[in-house]
C-alpha cells in the first residue's frame, strides 16, 4: 500500500482548534494536504464516527484520504480509508477486519517495536517525537535526527516522522529517511492552516 501523496498526514486535535473542525478540513485541502487522521479518542465512538463521516464528505472532491487514528472498529463504521494503532495495538486483527485495501499504521517509540512492524500487517509506522513538540510537552525522549535515521534503518515499512515538525525542521527528517511527515498542533494552532500545509507540502522536497 503506498502512501497518500504528497506524503503528509495531518492529524486532528479538536481541543487546539481555534475555529470548527470541518473549517480546518477544507483549509488543509485547499492548501494541497490530501491525507486527514481524526485523532479524538475522547469522545464516544458514535461522536468519532460521525466527525470521520463529515471529513470523508469534504474530502471527496479532492480525492483526498481519511483514516482514525484509534479504533478498527470506527474506522470500519465511518468507512475511512484505515486506521493508525498505538504502540500496543492489535494491527493482525485491524487487517483482518478492514481488509487488504485499508491503510494501516502504528506508532512507534523504539527501534524494537519498528523492527517489529510486520509488513503482512503495517502499511507504514509513525515514529515520534522527532522534536520538542508543544502538543505534547515534556513528551520523549526526543529522536532528532539520528535516533530517527536508526528507526528509519532497522523498519520494513515507511517510516513517518511526528512531533515539533515544521516547514524549517521537515527537511531534516527527510534526511534521515523519513518517507513522509505527520503534524498536529502546526497545523491545528495555525492562524492560516492552508498556507501551513502548503509550506509543509513545499518542505517535503
Amino acid at each position: 500500500m503506498r502512501l497518500p501523496a504528497p506524503p503528509l498526514l495531518v492529524v486532528t486535535d479538536r481541543h487546539q482548534l481555534a475555529g470548527s473542525m470541518a473549517t480546518m478540513a477544507e483549509a488543509v485541502f485547499a492548501g494541497g494536504g490530501r491525507w486527514i487522521s481524526l485523532r479524538e479518542k475522547d469522545l464516544p465512538a458514535d461522536d468519532q464516527v460521525r466527525l470521520a463521516r463529515d471529513l470523508r464528505r469534504r474530502a471527496q472532491a479532492c480525492g483526498a484520504c481519511v483514516t482514525v487514528h484509534g479504533s478498527p472498529e470506527v474506522a470500519r463504521q465511518a468507512g475511512a480509508r484505515g486506521v493508525h494503532l498505538p504502540e500496543a495495538g492489535d494491527a493482525a486483527a485491524a487487517r483482518g477486519m478492514l481488509g487488504e485495501d485499508a491503510l494501516i499504521g502504528q506508532s512507534v517509540h523504539t527501534l524494537a517495536q519498528a523492527r517489529a512492524a510486520d509488513p503482512a500487517h503495517v502499511d507504514y509506522i509513525i515514529a515520534g517525537p522527532a522534536f520538542a513538540t508543544a502538543s505534547k510537552p515534556g513528551y520523549g525522549p526526543v529522536l532528532g535526527e539520528a535516533g530517527l535515521a536508526a528507526i528509519v534503518a532497522v523498519s520494513r515499512v515507511p517510516v513517518i516522522a511526528i512531533g515539533g515538525i515544521d516547514a524549517v525542521s521537515a527537511p531534516r527528517c527527510r534526511q534521515a529517511g523519513a518517507a513522509g511527515l505527520a503534524v498536529m498542533g502546526g497545523v491545528m494552532r495555525a492562524g492560516d492552516p492552508a498556507a501551513e500545509v502548503r509550506a509543509l507540502i513545499a518542505s517535503l522536497g
